[in-house]
């Protein structure tokens, strides 16, 4: 990342990010900490004037000078994200509940549901308070006007055949990776007419996968509109394709790439007997590490994990109790996350959280007993219509090795009328379906090339990144979008399906 054709890492911003929410920094004469504890506050007003005030010094070192240039930024991101009064707020429920007494509202407002923040003396609600509010309470979603579309979920999301026969495949074959298919991705970013001067060169990142033994191979580029593209290196924990072009007037500025990849369903049998504590190599050892601003093992963090794990010492057992614990958390609508400074404490406190919260909760958990845990993100589809970005990871059980996890698709009941193996309620931990594809293997990583503004999620990867000479483009000037069919499998795609991996 680059502000003011200085070159800044990604994860500067979002360390910086995490101490206002971690812990209240002291003051002092840090203009920084300042600045940082005034947003947290709610005083914007104040922290601009702090802004302008630190960036006038004479002799500001430029690094500082650009991490309180975030801070701005940030707070017109937060703004951007609470953008109703409670008149709005109240409105937004009541399309939803025709008939919505005071009493109700009233109720659900006492009880938290709608997430607020008190800005310059001023309460604003999450922009999407009013539909999160089905997801965080049964009274509310009984209320609901039935002839509006249903509320739902993922297709994964409930137990299913396809998991059924990823899990047979596996044990039946005595392999890990089965049922490959293969796929033609193409991802699209489109550039709103007019959210650059025309002539411009506008600069898009889009995401790409990198190969993942086992999990997803043999990935081919296609495509690109632009014809030139430049694809970073497999070494890029977030990878990316680089596209440019000029913006013309008028008309908006469209970036795309195609390719074929074949994505494999995953199943590791895992006896809980035979798992053992993991001797910490050191190429394990950053996954039991804290990693501020995102991973930090708080006090609240300690006794949370106290509660849930009680005295148990199997690792895969400690897993099972956290990943549960996890999985109760609602899901709803996320803040963007580089408005948070830290996603786990957030997660574990705000009563709900989206995939990439919980997720990063679960690692944060994981980590703290000694269980190693890592990141992926990217996105997920079907057979259908449905597509959605979304987040998951992997922990390492010994002596199995790294497998997956995906608490937020989570627990699945078991169908005992159907003669399910009541194993596959922990499908996903240890398990994966192959309608899914990873862009990132961590978060808060660089780009190839480097931005050279403020990116828009300062954490995860999966709808891109835009920008012009002239600054960031955000999610408010742009839009996103994914198309796919699935292919034969070659031949040699076959025998690759034939391998074991661990």
């Amino acid at each position: 990342m680059r502000v003011g054709g200085r070159a800044v890492p990604a994860v500067l911003y979002a360390c910086l990010l995490g101490l206002a929410w971690a812990q209240q920094p002291a003051q002092g004469n840090d203009p920084e900490a300042r600045v940082l504890a005034l947003i947290d506050a709610g005083r914007f007003r104040d922290a601009e004037s702090a802004i302008a005030q630190a960036q006038a010094r004479p002799g500001i070192p430029s690094d500082q000078r650009d991490r309180l240039g975030f801070q701005r930024e940030r707070m017109r991101r937060i703004l951007l994200d609470f953008t109703l009064d409670r008149a709005a707020l109240e409105a937004g429920v009541r399309k939803q509940i025709p008939d919505l007494t005071d009493a109700e509202f009233g109720r659900w407002l006492a009880a938290g549901l709608f997430e607020a923040r008190t800005i310059d003396d001023r309460t604003l609600y999450f922009k999407r308070a009013p539909s999160n509010l089905f997801r965080l309470s049964a009274e509310a979603l009984g209320r609901r006007d039935p002839k509006l579309p249903p509320i739902t979920d993922g297709p994964m999301e409930t137990l299913n055949p396809h998991q059924r026969a990823i899990r047979d495949a596996a044990l039946e074959q005595g392999r890990t990776s089965v049922r490959p298919l293969r796929v033609r991705m193409t991802q699209t970013l489109t550039v709103d007419a007019d959210a650059v001067p025309a002539g411009e060169t506008v600069r898009a990142w889009i995401p790409y996968p990198r190969a993942i033994p086992g999990q997803q191979q043999d990935i081919r580029a296609i495509d690109s509109q632009p014809a030139q593209r430049s694809i970073a290196p497999e070494s890029a924990l977030q990878r990316t394709a680089f596209l440019q072009q000029p913006a013309v007037a008028g008309k908006p500025t469209t970036f795309s790439v195609s390719y074929e990849l074949t994505i494999f369903g995953r199943h590791h049998a895992i006896d809980p007997d035979r798992v053992v504590a993991a001797t910490i190599t050191p190429d394990l050892q950053p996954f039991v590490q804290e990693r501020a601003p995102h991973v930090v093992f708080t006090d609240a963090m300690r006794a949370y994990s106290r509660k849930v794990v009680g005295g148990e010492t199997n690792p895969y057992r400690i897993a099972q109790k956290l990943f549960a614990a996890v999985d109760t958390i609602p899901w709803a609508g996320a803040l963007e996350y580089s408005t948070i400074g830290n996603i786990s404490d957030y997660a574990l406190h705000a009563g709900h959280a989206d995939c990439g919260q919980q997720t990063l909760l679960l690692i944060t958990l994981l980590r703290l007993n000694g269980i190693p845990a890592r990141w992926q993100s990217g996105m997920v589809f079907s057979d259908g219509s449905y597509d959605n970005i979304h987040d998951w990871g992997q922990l390492y059980l010994s002596p199995y090795g790294w497998v997956p996890m995906d608490v937020t698709t989570g627990r699945l009941s078991a169908d005992k009328g159907t003669g399910d193996d009541p194993s596959m309620e922990w499908f996903y931990l240890g398990g994966l379906d192959n309608w899914r594809i990873a862009f990132n293997d961590d978060w808060s990583r660089d780009f190839v090339p480097a931005k050279r503004h403020f990116r828009s999620d300062t954490v995860d990867s999966q709808r891109g990144e835009v920008e012009w000479d002239g600054g960031n483009l955000y999610y408010d000037q742009w839009d996103y979008s994914f198309e796919w069919q699935l292919l034969p499998l070659a031949g040699e795609q076959r025998t690759a399906a034939a391998v074991n991996h661990h």
